[in-house]
């Protein structure tokens, strides 16, 4: 008469993450730059060596911050003493710290590295400024 369709339905896989094997004899050098990228949605910071090459990276929002409270000064204060900690408990003591943007949390997160271990040699601010370069977006009207 009538046949059951039977569904057959492929086994669920569990999906597992791929991590990156680190190379064998590469450490953690003692001293490193510190990338602090301040907008005004967000907060970026990378840790990189002498070389240029980023070591460790966090943000605001991957920290599960969203939406505005990622430009807050607590959460550029959270995102640095994350990846201040994950540098010290790697071997890293020292960095120069260089500071990018016009956010809020800029002082906030220079402090946080500081209270997570690391020692701040230098910080420098390399914010770009125009020489009357392209015309500003227009004043908002709230």
């Amino acid at each position: 008469m009538s046949e059951e369709k039977i569904n057959k339905t492929a086994p669920v896989e569990e999906k597992t993450v791929a991590v990156k094997a680190k190379k064998k004899g590469t450490k953690m050098p003692a001293f490193g730059t510190a990338h602090i990228y301040c907008s005004f949605n967000n907060t970026i910071v990378t840790i990189s060596d002498d070389k240029g090459n980023t070591l460790i990276w966090s943000s605001a929002g991957s920290h599960g911050f969203k939406g505005s409270k990622k430009s807050t000064p607590f959460a550029a204060q959270i995102t640095c003493s994350k990846v201040g900690e994950k540098a010290v408990s790697l071997g890293m003591r020292e960095v120069t710290v260089r500071v990018c943007g016009p956010g809020q949390g800029r002082e906030t997160a220079v402090r946080a590295l500081q209270q997570a271990g690391l020692n701040v040699a230098a910080i420098r601010d390399v914010t770009p400024i125009p020489h009357n370069g392209c015309r500003p977006p227009k004043a908002r009207r709230v």
